[in-house]
């Protein structure tokens, strides 16, 4: 029987996508197994999440490096020790160098809370609230040296209520999160998901927007 796809997460606190794919490896929704759970973070939840799953992590303290580049490699080291076919970010609040995007491309991918390309980086829920958008959701995408500008793949879209505070819409946004990064893992690890840096192929054929769920 081929071994599962091999697959290391990073995070930077509580891991609660994290825990979305354990229990999809665990169920059989996903053919993967997470080898490694990693945080930049010495006292992130998720760790403890990981190691009750019986899956090995390790600590590596960003403050402990001077230079990012030094971090950076230290990560790599931490996790090609444990032969990843997949990395995944998790929650993880690290912006990663060129040389790591580069050493990790077509193989790592990210959740970011909004509907890329619309509002990179931080404070999304804010940001949606404040421009008094309808919508709001979530994107799984391929990692590229642009910050949470690669290719994205899969995005859920949910409806913002009146009354919606940063919050209120964040925590429906979570439960999207939770359903559409299992399923991306899952057509990464049968070979349906891939990229060639610019464009995502689905079943060998090109994705030209996004696949979207709607919040149900």
């Amino acid at each position: 029987m081929a071994e599962k796809l091999r697959v290391v997460a990073l995070i930077s606190g509580r891991g609660s996508n994290l825990q979305a794919l354990l229990d999809g490896c665990a169920t059989g929704r996903i053919d993967a197994q997470i080898v490694a759970v990693i945080s930049n973070r010495p006292g992130a939840a998720g760790l403890a999440r990981a190691a009750a799953a019986g899956i090995a992590t390790a600590a590596i303290d960003h403050r402990a490096f001077a230079e990012r580049d030094a971090f950076d490699a230290a990560l790599a080291a931490a996790i090609d020790a444990h032969r990843p076919d997949l990395v995944v970010l998790a929650g993880f609040m690290r912006i990663l160098g060129d040389g790591f995007i580069r050493h990790y491309a077509g193989r790592l991918l990210n959740i970011h809370p909004s509907l890329l390309p619309k509002y990179p980086g931080l404070d999304t829920h804010q940001r949606a609230l404040a421009a008094g958008d309808d919508e709001a959701g979530a994107s799984v995408h391929f990692v590229t040296q642009e910050l949470d500008g690669g290719p994205v793949a899969l995005q859920v879209r949910v409806p913002i209520v009146p009354g919606d505070t940063p919050d209120t819409l964040a925590a429906r946004v979570l439960a999207g999160e939770h359903r559409i990064y299992p399923l991306a893992v899952q057509w990464f690890a049968n070979g349906r998901l891939a990229t060639n840096g610019q464009m995502v192929t689905l079943d060998g054929e090109p994705l030209r927007q996004p696949v979207t769920l709607q919040d149900p």
